[in-house]
């Protein structure tokens, strides 16, 4: 323990990639072609018919910008642009682009019409995000290749390309770089009813046998996003070839889930302690995030980043200029009395609350 913040927890409910993840594995199971994305129907019939514009016109698609929370398939579509297309694809991260240098090494790459990919592209460092304006406008820079004293920079005429950006942060992007993208499109979490069809997909092509109901409850439980679903479906597949006959039922699925501590909204026990210190020992808020990490041991960063964002999206949390507040609906989730939000309306365990769904099981024992 550095700092007083306890390592990292290992989480299967993380909408970015872990150390956990086969991205081999992962990259399988992708769609390749638009009609085979599942979910995000109005952004896909937008992306069509710009697509299918471009390819009448023999242009590259225009520069295109996806954003929404991680794990919703940004990169997937930008690699499903490509193949639309017909062209390659180069794909890299905005931390890795720290000079302009970074930048002209894939530029020149590139060929007509290919597509240059850059996750995380709000991280661009300003003077990089500057040198490419004139590379989305008109594929012409500017650029000097020699680092000797008085050496006069060299004018490179690009190919047409593609530029695709993705973003978990559209906010802190700046204006400039915004409007260079002709296509902007903000992936939204999926329905229960659409991350079933992407774990049946993605069992079939494991080879891996489920009933509907078992893929239903590992929807259930992926929190909209299919990066999530992915990795429960192995985990569960895991414990039924384990504990039961290899299918993977509701029953195993309950089960399978329950111990590696996700209940039926897909909060896992990181989220339960977060919402239990923010109700009992603040009252139910507004709390500061300082003071709500300080008392998980947890890195703030990890709990705005890696946290919060489910619990915004579920309703169990509010921020505020004051700090962060538990609605009601947490409060009466996790067993609180609303009026008395100090007092947990559920019995102990081990110095921790039990959840609602092991006090049914009990009581039904």
């Amino acid at each position: 323990m550095a700092n007083g913040v306890m390592p990292m927890r290992k989480r299967w409910v993380v909408p970015t990639p872990t150390e956990s993840d086969d991205e081999q594995m992962l990259v399988a199971l992708r769609p390749q072609r638009l009609d085979e994305y599942i979910g995000q129907r109005v952004v896909i019939e937008r992306l069509r018919i710009a697509l299918d514009a471009a390819k009448q016109r023999g242009e590259p698609l225009e520069h295109l910008l996806l954003y929404g929370p991680p794990g919703l398939g940004k990169t997937t579509l930008a690699h499903i642009v490509a193949n639309e297309m017909g062209v390659g694809i180069i794909a890299t991260t905005a931390p890795s682009l720290e000079r302009a240098g970074d930048v002209m090494g894939y530029l020149l790459s590139l060929k007509r019409g290919e597509v240059f990919f850059v996750d995380e592209v709000h991280r661009l460092p300003r003077h990089v995000e500057e040198f490419l304006y004139p590379v989305l406008e008109v594929f012409r820079v500017d650029f000097n290749l020699s680092k000797r004293p008085g050496s006069k920079p060299h004018r490179f005429e690009l190919p047409p390309f593609t530029f695709i950006g993705a973003t978990t942060k559209a906010g802190n992007l700046s204006k400039p770089l915004r409007d260079r993208f002709g296509l902007k499109f903000r992936l939204d979490f999926y329905s229960v009813d659409e991350l079933t069809q992407i774990v049946k997909r993605a069992a079939e092509l494991l080879g891996i046998a489920i009933d509907d109901a078992g893929a239903i409850e590992i929807a259930r439980r992926s929190r909209g996003t299919p990066r999530i679903a992915n990795r429960l479906l192995r985990r569960v597949r895991d414990y039924a070839q384990v504990k039961g006959d290899g299918r993977i039922t509701a029953e195993i699925a309950c089960q399978a889930l329950a111990m590696e501590g996700i209940d039926e909204l897909g909060l896992d026990q990181l989220d339960r302690d977060y919402l239990t210190v923010l109700i009992r020992e603040f009252g139910g808020g507004p709390a500061g995030l300082e003071a709500i990490a300080a008392m998980l041991q947890e890195d703030a960063r990890t709990l705005e980043e890696m946290v919060e964002p489910f619990l915004l999206q579920i309703g169990f949390i509010r921020r505020t200029h004051q700090g962060r507040i538990a609605t009601a609906k947490a409060h009466l989730y996790l067993g609180f009395d609303v009026a008395t939000p100090s007092q947990p309306s559920l019995p102990l365990m081990d110095g921790k609350m039990k959840h609602r769904s092991e006090v049914v099981g009990n009581d039904a024992s």
